[in-house]
């Protein structure tokens, strides 16, 4: 029994409860005529496109940057990319590459700005970091109107400037990395091997570096920021290199969902990633000032197999679409729960 407190205690209620009731619509989906198997790939592929992007969260939370709800700043570094490689008109394993490298440069420039800014706002990263989130998308819808891009699968077609709201990648890479070593089970069901990969090996990464000297000295600057001033370390560049690192992850998270889904969605569509990143990060046990690998797995899983499952098994049931409301409840609720409670 105490064994089972102390689960209890550590897993926490919440994450107990959003558990139970995603295996509970798993248990009732074949009752209500919806395919177990189909249910169990669509869960994969949503936690194969957005994990990554909850991984990005990890760095910033660690170095005592908080919750990086500025993310978009990572995510249009990562269209630019995208953009970038369909311009050069790069197919296949090339193309998604292209898009990674020159995302990747992007996100640094960015980040290191971004990170320049947060430095300089220290307590209040949170607040900042969304007005600079929206700021930037708003910016970048200006910007992409004036880009110099020429590739007609790319621009507006009726005048031949300015980036389409939605762009196809499906003659370029889409399900470069999906289809990568994808294995199918059945008809139904089939396992995106590529996705699930690239983000063990992302995950392996950031593990590792957390493990390096520089990634030691950031857990430090986030657990006790005077112990670590008065090791010698450097808050300032060690906060900087967080924001820089979170920045890229967000970018190639970007793209791995580019891939996935078959369009490049541009103008506001970074806005619609931040509180589903953030609330998957808290949901899987992270808090305002401590994350790990198992927190963004954990939480990538139940959030987007809730979004998945509730759709199809409640609306079978009742014939109602509730499914807004439930992700509303979820996402804000687990934000509200993280932010409220005291900080380990």
């Amino acid at each position: 029994m105490d064994k089972i407190r102390g689960f209890i205690k550590s897993f926490g209620w919440p994450r107990l409860i959003i558990g139970m009731f995603l295996l509970s619509l798993f248990v009732a989906a074949p009752f209500f005529g919806v395919r177990l198997d189909t249910s169990i790939s669509d869960v994969l592929i949503r936690f194969g496109m957005n994990a990554v992007m909850v991984l990005s969260m990890v760095p910033m939370i660690q170095s005592g940057c908080g919750l990086n709800f500025g993310v978009p700043v990572g995510l249009i570094a990562g269209m630019i990319g995208a953009v970038v490689s369909l311009e050069f008109n790069m197919v296949g394993f090339a193309g998604i590459l292209c898009a990674f490298a020159v995302g990747i440069i992007f996100a640094v420039v960015f980040g290191f700005l971004y990170g320049q800014l947060l430095n300089r706002v220290k307590g209040d990263e949170m607040i900042i970091a969304t007005y600079v989130g929206f700021s930037f998308v708003f910016f970048m819808n200006m910007m992409w109107l004036i880009m110099p891009f020429k590739n007609p699968a790319s621009v507006q077609g009726f005048q031949g400037e300015g980036l389409r709201t939605t762009i196809s990648v499906e003659e370029y890479w889409i399900h470069q990395l999906s289809d990568f070593l994808k294995i199918d089970i059945s008809k139904y069901l089939s396992i995106p091997t590529g996705m699930l990969l690239f983000f063990a090996l992302m995950a392996f990464l950031v593990w590792g570096f957390f493990r390096t000297k520089t990634g030691t000295a950031m857990t430090a600057v986030g657990s006790n920021p005077d112990y670590a001033r008065a090791a010698g370390i450097s808050i300032d560049r060690m906060r900087t290199i967080s924001v820089m690192l979170s920045t890229a992850i967000a970018a190639l998270g970007m793209i791995v969902y580019q891939q996935s889904f078959g369009f490049i969605q541009l103008y506001n569509a970074p806005l619609a990633f931040v509180f589903p990143s953030v609330a998957a990060v808290l949901l899987g046990g992270a808090s305002v000032n401590k994350a790990t690998i198992t927190n963004v797995i954990i939480g990538t899983v139940l959030f987007q197999g809730i979004l998945t499952m509730t759709p199809s098994v409640i609306n079978s049931a009742i014939n109602i679409d509730v499914s807004e409301i439930i992700r509303i409840i979820v996402s804000n609720g687990m934000i509200v729960y993280a932010l409220t409670r005291k900080a380990r």
